[in-house]
C-alpha cells in the first residue's frame, strides 16, 4: 500500500458510493488518491447496469480506491469539463489529476484490467 493509499485514514472512506454534485466533485477528487467517478444518468440502461458493478468495487477496492457517482442530468459543469459525450462513463484520477475515462458498460473483471492499467 503507497502513502497515497494510507493518507485518509479507513474511517474517512465511503461507506457506500456517494453521489456527487458540481460543487464537491474538486474536494472528492483531491482527497483520495484513487478516484473513479461514475457519470450516470436515470434514463440510461447500461448505467444502471453498471450500478452493482460499482458498488462491488467500492466494497473490494475499499480503503485504496474511492468510487462516486455524478448523475449528468442534474450536473453539467463536470460533463463538460471533462468532455463527457457517452455513458456511462467513468472518470479516472490520480493524486487528484484526472488520468483517462473508460466508455460503456463492462463486465467487472474488464472494469479491473482497465483500472490496473490505468492506475499501474
Amino acid at each position: 500500500m503507497g502513502d497515497d493509499e494510507e493518507s485518509v485514514q479507513e474511517s474517512a472512506w465511503p461507506v457506500d458510493v456517494p453521489d456527487l454534485t458540481d460543487d464537491n466533485f474538486d474536494a472528492f477528487i483531491t482527497t483520495y488518491g484513487k478516484v473513479v467517478i461514475d457519470c450516470w444518468a436515470e434514463w440510461c440502461g447500461p448505467c444502471k447496469m453498471m450500478g452493482p458493478v460499482i458498488d462491488k468495487m467500492a466494497e473490494d477496492h475499499k480503503g485504496s480506491i474511492a468510487f462516486a457517482k455524478l448523475n449528468v442530468d442534474k450536473n453539467s459543469a463536470v460533463p463538460t469539463k471533462y468532455a463527457i459525450m457517452a455513458i456511462p462513463a467513468f472518470l479516472v484520477f490520480k493524486d487528484g489529476e484526472f488520468v483517462n475515462s473508460i466508455v460503456g458498460s463492462l463486465p467487472q473483471a474488464s472494469m479491473e484490467a482497465k483500472l490496473d492499467k490505468l492506475f499501474g
